[in-house]
């Protein structure tokens, strides 16, 4: 072998060079992933072009018909007619150009549809062409070319992302791979979950490859740690977007960093389908990027109220209602979305009861919410607190109806007094009964073949059809595969069926899969739940 007869000095030499070859390759990979990443200028461009909205408060318009009709640039974005790839997409005879900066700037010019030459675009003429509708010489371009009006920054912006056009190119794919990645609890109390999570991850994505995977694209995963500090899980979710460059996220924890992932999410254009949270954010519009699969807090306290509200008038009874919370416990939206649902259903009246833990006393509470002629009590957490506060109305003689928010409860839900005895409701956002025989199976035998926990079934059910709706949105984007498609893909699953969870439904301003909950009552005598209503979607 060379190594065995080479002299000392040859081997060093041999060593040098190697050692200079693989700094060079990982120098270039490095250059390459720098230049994969957009600006913050072109970033914005992007959006721009993609959506029509850009980052100054000047809204963009759109001007057609000579200027006669102004319309919002979110109608009209450049990638409806150019593409997200900035080739054209011909339609209804219509041929749009081609607009990357090396089409544009050819030095030879450039032939239009419509037989007419012209010469090479510079940054100030293509500007002029998007806010003014002429090309380099002044011909007018097509009627069909929106004329836009936006401020100078945003022209700046889009500029800029357009000589990127051609080069875009999103990060975690490959030709054949797409990179997904999850951020998981590791260390810590909930390690266990985290690695059940990811086990059912892999060994989904495993089966996917079996079969070809995705247009002949192996799906790999790529995990970084949920810590108990949200500062921390933040970092660390960046850093798996920006250094694994990762194409997607699915079935993350999102819990104590709901709003920095979501924000995070929107800032580095990355979809995230299916993150485990109970405080989905509500934005209006929403955060086009995170697509969440079962409701949040908000909107099963909003079913709640919408089925107390049939209740009690079938018994009629007036809606007269309160809402029990601790301060510093639960997110103010909480007992807004109650208060907001109440007014929606024309409620006699509605109570906001939030107090210190410490300065919480049951029979002072219950004497005052009799005294108001409460019929409806909403409980949002404080489990110990809502059984204390039922016992002291149990000696005052009053039993109103109780609302509780199921996925807040224990085993211990079926403690109270006896004489609330069909009085008691909570609402879930899944059910057994959600769960198809045919998709039991197909996850249990999965689960045998890649000898996964047998604990924390829910959670782990919750993983795999986030993965399920991945999989589908990322099929019907197709081979040419961008996170945009992905998204758009996404917006058009209607009462898709993971077999698993409620039926799952997008939109473009809807972003939660199944929005609303299910009610049931309390068996006391069998200790377990009955039906008490169908889905219930908040009105």
């Amino acid at each position: 072998m060379f190594f065995l007869k080479a002299k000392p000095r040859a081997l060093w030499a041999y060593a040098a060079a190697t050692a200079l070859l693989l700094a060079g390759s990982y120098a270039f990979a490095r250059q390459q992933q720098q230049l994969a990443q957009l600006t913050a200028p072109e970033k914005r461009g992007k959006q721009i072009y993609l959506r029509g909205s850009g980052n100054s408060p000047k809204e963009i318009t759109a001007l057609l018909n000579e200027g006669a009709t102004e319309v919002p640039a979110g109608l009209l974005p450049c990638a409806g007619c150019h593409g997200f790839d900035g080739q054209g997409k011909p339609e209804g005879g219509l041929v749009p150009s081609v607009i990357t900066w090396e089409a544009l700037t050819k030095t030879y010019g450039a032939a239009q549809p419509n037989g007419r030459t012209r010469p090479a675009y510079t940054e100030s003429t293509l500007k002029r062409a998007i806010t003014e509708g002429v090309d380099p010489v002044g011909n007018k371009l097509l009627a069909a070319m929106p004329r836009y009006r936006m401020a100078r920054e945003d022209l700046d912006d889009l500029t800029a992302y357009l000589k990127r056009l051609a080069s875009d190119r999103d990060p975690g794919l490959t030709e054949n791979t797409i990179k997904i990645g999850t951020v998981l609890p590791l260390t810590g109390p909930a390690a266990e979950i985290g690695r059940a999570v990811g086990d059912v991850l892999r060994a989904y994505f495993d089966e996917i490859n079996r079969r070809g995977g995705i247009y002949q694209r192996r799906l790999e995963l790529s995990v970084a740690e949920a810590s108990e500090s949200a500062a921390e899980t933040t970092v660390n979710a960046k850093r798996l977007i920006g250094e694994e460059q990762v194409f997607a996220v699915t079935a993350p924890f999102f819990a104590k960093a709901d709003k920095e992932l979501a924000a995070l999410a929107e800032s580095e254009g990355v979809p995230v389908i299916g993150p485990f949270t109970l405080f989905p954010a509500a934005n209006d519009p929403p955060n086009r990027h995170v697509f969440y699969l079962l409701s949040g807090l908000d909107l099963q306290t909003r079913s709640l109220v919408d089925f107390a509200s049939q209740k009690l008038r079938h018994q009629q009874l007036e809606t007269r209602g309160a809402a029990i919370s601790f301060e510093g416990e639960m997110p103010a939206t909480v007992a807004e979305a109650l208060a907001d649902q109440s007014r929606k259903n024309n409620w006699h009246s509605w109570l906001n009861v939030s107090r210190p833990r410490a300065q919480f006393n049951a029979a002072q509470l219950a004497q005052e919410l009799q005294a108001s002629k409460t019929t409806a009590l909403f409980f949002v957490g404080g489990r110990e607190a809502a059984r204390s506060l039922m016992k002291e109305a149990g000696k005052l003689g009053w039993t109103p109806h109780l609302f509780l928010i199921g996925s807040l409860e224990g085993r211990d839900v079926f403690d109270f007094p006896a004489s609330f005895k069909d009085k008691i409701f909570l609402s879930f956002p899944t059910v057994p009964s959600d769960q198809t025989s045919e998709a039991v199976l197909e996850y249990r035998a999965l689960a045998e073949r890649h000898k996964l926990s047998a604990k924390h079934l829910a959670v782990q059910f919750s993983a795999y059809s986030a993965a399920k709706v991945l999989n589908e949105g990322l099929k019907l984007a197709g081979r040419d595969l961008t996170r945009e498609k992905l998204i758009s893909s996404l917006e058009g699953l209607y009462a898709y069926q993971t077999g698993l969870t409620p039926a799952i439904t997008y939109g473009p301003n809807r972003r939660v899969g199944a929005a609303g909950a299910y009610v049931m009552a309390i068996d006391a005598d069998g200790k377990t739940f009955t039906p008490a209503s169908g889905w219930i979607t908040p009105r």
